[in-house]
């Protein structure tokens, strides 16, 4: 049986490369037709999945999505996207645009996973992916765990959203700068880091997952906090103000059928934000829906798109339940990268336990952390996090100037004002578990979870 299957999937194999070679992609890239942006027109033959292919591409060039119209009916694929850099002008840097042209061109390969700018290998390192439920000071917890146990951490992205923790993480022997391979030591990893995970008493499970190979770290982010549903759970607001603010800010998206045409129609209004395309594309193609024809326009502060969808078995919604279940999922793909609280950025050499000393000091200074992206280059470690106060109120400056003094003030840079962030006007006594996120145990300097979890050991 397995043999037949391997056979069958050989000859699917050869029949795609037969027909991309009878129909290579074409790509133009146009700086000339528009005046605000570069145009890129994509046509190829049609494929499961290739919209997010090239979106993913487009995306991880850090390139700006301000049009699409996408158009993938029948046996062809047919898109344009009008894209900026990341200063809003037109892609004139040849290297990049040389890059398109090979990624997304006859050089390409669609019926494999692309090897882009934002697929990192991972054959010289461990590749730790963790799910479960958020609390005070788990970050703090889970990196003083890796540095106990002699891992050091190269490349990490940490999410958030409706109590729920995601997080993917590179580490390496902080000896040999190489993966970790001895299988009783990487059991022993998974077994500690579990049990931090373990350590809020919920009933939800914890995940820990380690392995060698490519990841695309924010595609397996949704991918896993998709699969551990944390579009089932709302985020615990304690009074009415804080409840209209959550429904002012949430996205308007809607699902309607239109039976003409055996379509349904999502469509998507919010705040724009980079990667947003890129963030609903991913989940429409997780949850196997088949983008068909669509729109885009993110002009201004808000974004609006369009998307003409069937289900890859070819219906479209069935049900009110399947109909609801898209909205709360596309929901939770807006916000998980949506990025509140106070930005900050750590540049510095890089060294064992950095991070889990970083997150300690914010823990210890009442800041709780909803977002991090940790990355090392070049012996440097260059750290970005978003974080609030926990208790709810907008940050002291003077908090701060305290965090940034023990730090050192040209190492940790904030980008933007305190005094610009949000209101939060909770008292102490009502905060939401939510707030606190993956940030502080307050200003407890006892790391009382740390030797619960080293006594396992």
């Amino acid at each position: 049986m397995d043999v037949s299957m391997s056979f069958s999937q050989d000859m699917d194999d050869e029949y795609e490369k037969l027909i991309r070679r009878m129909n290579p992609p074409r790509v133009v890239i146009d700086n000339d037709s528009c005046k605000n942006a570069t145009v890129i027109r994509v046509d190829s033959a049609n494929e499961y999945g290739i919209l997010l292919e090239v979106v993913q591409i487009l995306t991880d060039l850090n390139l700006t999505i301000t049009k699409a119209y996408i158009s993938s009916d029948g046996g062809w694929f047919m898109d344009v996207f009008n894209v900026t850099d990341q200063d809003g002008n037109k892609v004139t840097d040849e290297v990049v645009l040389d890059y398109i042209q090979k990624s997304l061109g006859p050089e390409a390969c669609f019926s494999t996973p692309m090897r882009t700018i934002g697929v990192t290998p991972s054959t010289d390192s461990t590749v730790i992916e963790l799910t479960g439920c958020d609390r005070p000071g788990l970050l703090s917890e889970l990196t003083a765990v890796l540095t106990h146990l002699r891992c050091s951490v190269l490349n990490a992205e940490v999410w958030t959203h409706n109590t729920r923790a995601a997080a993917v993480m590179q580490v390496t022997d902080d000896s040999t700068g190489c993966a970790i391979s001895d299988p009783e030591r990487l059991s022993r990893i998974k077994n500690l880091l579990r049990n931090v995970l373990k350590g809020s008493n919920t009933p939800r499970e914890a995940k820990t997952v380690l392995s060698h190979g490519e990841v695309h770290t924010d595609r397996r982010l949704h991918q896993m906090m998709f699969e551990d549903r944390d579009y089932e759970h709302r985020a615990v607001v304690d009074d009415d103000s804080s409840s209209i603010q959550d429904e002012r800010q949430r996205p308007d998206v809607c699902v309607d059928n239109w039976l003409d045409k055996d379509y349904s129609v999502v469509t998507v209004r919010c705040k724009d934000r980079p990667k947003l395309l890129f963030d609903t594309v991913c989940t429409l193609t997780d949850m196997q829906y088949v983008v068909f024809h669509g729109s885009v326009d993110t002009e201004g502060t808000e974004a609006y798109q369009e998307y003409y969808v069937r289900h890859i078995d070819g219906s479209p919604v069935k049900s009110e339940a399947e109909k609801q279940r898209v909205i709360q999922c596309l929901e939770a793909a807006i916000n998980r990268r949506v990025s509140e609280g106070l930005k900050l950025e750590l540049c510095t050499t890089d060294r064992v336990g950095l991070l889990s000393n970083v997150t300690r000091i914010f823990r210890e200074n009442s800041l709780t952390v909803t977002r991090a992206e940790v990355k090392t280059k070049g012996g440097k470690a260059l750290n970005t996090f978003y974080v609030s106060d926990a208790s709810g109120y907008s940050i002291d400056a003077k908090t701060i100037d305290a965090i940034r003094q023990t730090i050192g003030q040209t190492i940790l840079k904030v980008k933007n004002n305190p005094e610009e962030q949000q209101q939060r006007q909770k008292p102490p006594s009502q905060e939401s578990p939510t707030r606190f996120l993956f940030g502080g145990l307050f200003k407890s300097k006892s790391f009382v979870n740390f030797g619960l979890v080293r006594s396992y050991s």
